[in-house]
């Protein structure tokens, strides 16, 4: 497939800015889908992750791509591998959010590179994010996209990652119904995660996707547990192989110098994502 980097490069510097408001619905909503009781009220803290719920791109049908996202090209570079991901990304808090109020997203496409992979050419756009509230910035975020092609990934064996005995651990099902009520919290109209004959015909995956946020979300609710209840002030993810529907996946911290390593473990013992909080 014809990649033209010098083109997608000249996004890089491309800016967005958007408000949202994080709403009590909004925060119940994401505490319920992490299984927490949704009796949050305004002034409290809102649960783990819930920016990845924040200024979701809001396109009209007739505005999307085939996958379910918005048609390529906008904000985003027009990559033209077809694969879309959630690669991973770094969180790095200077405040902490609170239930009713406003927060302003400020986005900037940081770099747009190209890469051999073991599945052929990968390109990565790494996005950074700035959140403000009522009080001032709140968190930096850098998020890293990658474009690949339809290979079949979900078949290649899983990478061989040596991690410590988990000193905390929680089971969670990998349900459809976890996948659709985390994709209407997140306005994520992406068909990979509830659309089982599109994953299996169109992209070769043997079942829906868990997403990457959600994953990661329940890694950093877990690392302000292993953190006295404390948010860290730094959380590093990246995935390391699919997550599927259809059973149980484990998340899982150990203490790891002066922070703590976390991961999600499949049902079948593939490490899917890996994490460090400080």
């Amino acid at each position: 497939m014809d990649l033209d980097i010098e083109h997608l490069k000249t996004w890089i510097g491309a800016t967005r800015a958007s408000r949202d408001v994080i709403s009590p619905r909004l925060a119940n909503s994401l505490a319920a889908v992490l299984d927490e009781t949704p009796s949050l009220r305004e002034g409290d803290v809102p649960p783990a992750g819930i920016h990845w719920c924040l200024s979701p791109e809001i396109a009209p049908m007739s505005g999307l791509g085939p996958d379910g996202h918005a048609a390529r090209g906008g904000f985003l570079p027009p990559v033209p591998l077809p694969r879309r991901m959630w690669a991973g990304g770094e969180l790095v808090f200077s405040g902490e959010f609170r239930v009713g109020e406003e927060v302003v997203r400020r986005s900037r496409i940081a770099d747009v590179a190209v890469k051999a992979g073991r599945t052929g050419t990968l390109c990565f756009v790494t996005v950074t994010h700035d959140y403000a509230g009522a009080r001032g910035h709140v968190l930096t975020e850098r998020h890293d996209i990658v474009y690949r092609p339809l290979e079949t990934a979900s078949r290649r064996p899983p990478v061989e990652i040596d991690l410590p005995l988990a000193e905390q651990s929680q089971e969670v099902e990998a349900s459809p119904v976890l996948l659709a009520r985390y994709s209407a919290v997140t306005f994520n109209g992406h068909r990979i995660h509830y659309d089982r004959d599109y994953c299996r015909r169109e992209e070769g995956y043997p079942g829906l996707l868990v997403h990457g946020p959600l994953q990661a979300s329940f890694l950093l609710r877990l690392a302000g547990r292993m953190n006295g209840g404390r948010q860290p002030g730094r959380f590093a993810f990246r995935g390391t192989a699919p997550l599927f529907d259809g059973g149980t996946f484990t998340v899982n911290a150990a203490a790891s110098g002066a922070g703590h390593s976390l991961w999600v473990r499949s049902q079948d013992g593939t490490v899917t994502m890996q994490a460090t909080a400080e």
